[in-house]
Formats: structure tokens, C-alpha cells, sequence
């Protein structure tokens, strides 16, 4: 089963969600070049400064402790994300690696 992790409309946010047993943060930031995310999984670094772009996963490293990873959905179209539409337009949607 996904899980859509809830996201505000905002240029920066930081958010902590619990997935598949992990304590995950999450940093979002809108620059002029995009909306770039940093992920951490236990306190520890797996990603900075990463794109995000529609459809595409963040993490993609199996190095991760996380068993899964996450993206971004266009619920419109095949845009990649920007911070106007977070949490109704663009979706983020983490996946454990079973249910892949």
C-alpha cells in the first residue's frame, strides 16, 4: 500500500513522518531552478539537494535503511513539482520496496 505524505503549499518545509517502522525527515525547498528535497532515515543523511521531478523517485539507492522510496505524482499532468501545488496538485507517495 502507498502512503501520500502530507505536505503544505509553502516554499520551505521540514516534516518528520514514521514509515515502515523509520523516523524519516524530510526538507523541502522551492529554488528558481525547482522544488529540491533532502531526505534523513534515523538521524542519518541518505539525501541533499536531490530534484524532484514528476514520477521519478528520490532515493533510489538500496544502500538506504529505508525499505521503500518516495516521489512525486502529478495528479494533472506530468509537471514536476513546485511548492503552489504541494498537497493537492502534486503528491508525494512513499512505497515499500515489496509493494513495488
Amino acid at each position: 500500500m502507498a502512503v501520500v505524505i502530507p505536505l503544505a503549499a509553502v516554499a520551505y518545509q521540514s516534516l518528520r513522518v514514521p514509515l515502515a517502522g523509520h523516523a524519516v525527515r524530510l526538507d523541502l525547498q522551492q529554488r528558481a531552478t525547482g522544488l529540491y528535497a533532502a531526505v534523513w532515515v534515523d538521524d542519518v543523511p541518505v539525501l541533499a539537494g536531490a530534484l524532484c521531478q514528476d514520477r521519478t523517485w528520490l532515493v533510489r539507492q538500496s544502500a538506504s535503511t529505508l525499505p521503500g522510496d518516495m516521489g512525486f505524482a502529478d495528479t494533472q499532468g506530468t509537471q514536476d513539482p513546485d511548492y503552489t501545488g504541494l498537497g493537492s496538485r502534486f503528491v508525494l507517495v512513499y512505497v515499500q520496496d515489496s509493494e513495488g
